[in-house]
């Protein structure tokens, strides 16, 4: 088959389960990552001839991607904070929301001569590797239950030639918090969605990403941001900082979590003014 008539097929296919601006971005997603052909080629070679192996690739990423699998797991691939990391169904895709969380970080750390980072739920690493990348004389422990999560986050480090201190281990559990260190600054992007969303949640999260990563019980919520409460007691220096990602309807209850505490928290909107992050200073 010629290219542009290929190309306008693969369009139309995926023009079925996503909006016209969506199946146009993931078909040059996916043309250019498996194929190293861009629009640009497609129009100035619209006769030329897709080699057998090539077409192979592409059906087999169509066939996924009309399945619903998110373009980043057909790819095996994602960007954030201008970095590529690898990607699979053992951890979240990386989010723009939580790049603007890694800003702020980075920006904060710029500032204070602070560098003992702990990272709480790495996923694929892309957190701790931004920060590491951005602020190299910082030191970063990470931390994940998932051993295969751990796997990824390792690997994209080493392909970013950043040292990062991996930890697997089940930060709920009090009796792994003597294995790690007093920090100046935590970090973390925990799991903070209540069980009874998933029914209303678009099947491309739901169906392929990580249910540890993303779910909590509907009767407690806030688990992660009281266990990071409960650790900063003993493991957070006395001018220390916290950085959290939470759901937009828990933002107000996260903030109070820790004023109740005693600790100086304010709520910031994302770019898409939605309450999705809480910022906190310990000044004792």
């Amino acid at each position: 088959m010629k290219l542009n008539e290929y190309y306008r097929n693969y369009l139309s296919k995926l023009g079925q389960i996503y909006v016209e601006n969506e199946a146009s971005n993931i078909t040059k997603m996916v043309f250019e990552s498996l194929a190293n052909i861009s629009r640009t080629d497609v129009l100035r070679n619209p006769e030329m001839e897709i080699e057998s192996h090539i077409f192979s690739s592409l059906n087999q990423a169509l066939d996924q991607l009309l399945n619903h699998h998110p373009i980043q797991y057909v790819l095996g691939e994602a960007w954030f904070y201008h970095l590529k990391f690898k990607v699979s169904e053992a951890v979240l895709i990386p989010r723009p929301e939580t790049e603007e969380l890694v800003e702020i970080v980075i920006q904060h750390l710029k500032k204070l001569n602070q560098k003992n980072i702990l990272d709480i739920g790495t996923g694929s690493g892309c957190i701790p590797i931004s920060l590491k990348k951005n602020v190299p004389e910082i030191n970063i422990t990470s931390v994940d239950l998932s051993t295969k999560a751990i796997d990824i986050a390792s690997e994209n480090a080493n392909n970013h030639q950043t040292k990062i201190d991996f930890k697997a281990l089940d930060f709920l559990d009090e009796n792994n918090w003597e294995n790690l260190d007093v920090f100046d600054v935590i970090i973390s992007n925990p799991p903070y969605i209540p069980n009874v969303e998933i029914q209303s949640m678009d099947k491309h999260v739901t169906a392929f990403e990580p249910h540890l990563a993303l779910f909590v019980p509907d009767d407690d919520p806030l688990i992660f941001y009281k266990a990071i409460l409960r650790f900063s007691q003993n493991h957070l220096d006395k001018n220390g900082a916290i950085f959290l990602e939470t759901h937009e309807n828990f933002a107000d209850d996260v903030c109070s979590l820790f004023k109740d505490a005693g600790f100086d928290a304010t709520v910031k909107n994302d770019l898409l003014e939605k309450p999705r992050m809480v910022l906190i200073n310990r000044f004792h």
